[in-house]
């Protein structure tokens, strides 16, 4: 309970005011904390961050090359027409589009229901995420994917494979990571962070199995299917896994409840 002692008029109230409301601000900003994720503790951010970083230096020394070869030589000689399609259309479960439409949808739609727009915050993290550490990725790696030995650019088989190909266009050399495994584990894990929150307004709870199986499913079927097609290298998997995990857990430790916002963008909150 707050206990006024006394009362203060004109300039002096102002100034007092105004500390005040500074002192509140900075209390609600040490108020926000982390959320927990599994496994706890940063050692596992600690453990993906160097299997990227040591897989990248792998391949930049020319290392695995033979292992990605291999991988996609065999992917070619067993692809009939039937799982080609198979394999096509279960691939677009990582396509971020729909998935970004899906996570912005609900967040909306939670949004309308709490009347702030707090749960539009993850999908908008997400986004970023993906375009600006996925991207810049991309384009410092410069790497071609398996197909760009049959299709454009055509390239020699053994001129696919390495790191480091900025003399090629943009569009031809940016394989590593896999986008569509950082999709499918990044976006998944934003939708079923959304869709609970959402069954909560109606009363329901989202059953930890299906939960579960929404966020490991898709990105299992991702990672094989885009080997399988021939349209990554399963070191891009790999790297695209690793990253996709690690940002998955940086998102999953924001505090969005206590991000503080302006009171006109959270209602709810206010009007109880």
């Amino acid at each position: 309970m707050v206990r006024h002692t006394a009362t203060r008029a004109g300039p002096e109230a102002l100034r007092a005011g105004s500390v005040a409301e500074m002192r509140q601000v900075t209390t609600r900003w040490r108020a926000v904390r982390l959320r927990p994720v599994h496994p706890a503790g940063w050692w596992f951010d600690g453990l993906l961050l160097a299997g990227l970083v040591t897989l990248t230096a792998a391949l930049a020394a020319g290392h695995l090359f033979g292992l990605d070869r291999a991988v996609a030589d065999w992917s070619d000689a067993h692809r009939p027409t039937t799982a080609y399609w198979i394999a096509w259309l279960l691939n677009y479960l990582g396509q971020g589009g729909p998935l970004t439409l899906i996570a912005v949808g609900l967040g909306v739609l939670l949004a309308v229901r709490l009347r702030s727009a707090r749960p539009l915050l993850p999908p908008v993290a997400g986004l970023v995420l993906i375009n600006l550490v996925v991207g810049a990725l991309k384009v410092a790696t410069a790497r071609p994917a398996p197909s760009a030995s049959v299709r454009e650019p055509f390239l020699a088989p053994e001129q696919t494979l390495p790191l480091f190909q900025h003399e090629l266009p943009l569009q031809f050399a940016r394989s590593y990571p896999s986008g569509h495994v950082v999709n499918a584990i990044i976006w998944y894990g934003v939708i079923v962070l959304l869709l609970a929150q959402l069954l909560e307004t109606y009363g329901r709870t989202l059953p930890p199995r299906i939960a579960v199986a929404v966020r490991v499913i898709p990105p299992l079927v991702v990672f094989f299917t885009t080997m399988y097609l021939g349209w990554h290298w399963l070191t891009d998997s790999i790297a695209g896994l690793l990253l996709g995990l690690l940002l998955d857990r940086v998102l999953h430790r924001m505090p969005w409840d206590d991000v503080p916002l302006p009171a006109r963008f959270d209602q709810g909150r206010h009007t109880h």
